[in-house]
């Protein structure tokens, strides 16, 4: 059974940065893409981006393009998301998901992880 955990977050000012690991195990198959999403209560989840161990990245959210950034570590099975200039609008829990088809972990349907609170003050 994947578990994924992860680690990371916290409290931040307006342009400040913080980043996230996704530590994965259990994963039996090659083809396993992590990604992240977040959610606001109350509000729907949002796909942000997602990696596959052939560091093919897909990126599912238009506002954070240029200010996050996905990476893994193949060998440990961990997943970063590095983020920068946060805005207070970034403030969500953030999750980390697992799914074994890239085309498909958009939808979210896989393994996740606990979540983690990411709070951006103004």
């Amino acid at each position: 059974q994947v578990q994924l955990v992860e680690s990371g977050g916290g409290l931040v000012q307006a342009g400040g940065s913080l980043r996230l690991s996704c530590a994965a195990s259990g994963i039996t198959s090659y083809d396993y893409t992590i990604g992240w999403f977040r959610q606001v209560p109350g509000q729907t989840r949002e796909p942000l981006v997602c990696i596959d161990r052939s560091d093919r990245i897909r990126y599912y959210s238009d506002p954070v393009k240029g200010r996050f950034t996905i990476s893994r570590d193949s060998a440990r099975d961990i997943v970063y998301l590095q983020m920068d200039n946060l805005k207070p609008e970034d403030t969500a829990v953030y999750y980390c998901a697992g799914e074994r088809d890239l085309n498909s972990w958009y939808l979210l349907l896989g393994d996740w992880g606990q979540g983690t609170q990411v709070t951006v003050s103004s």
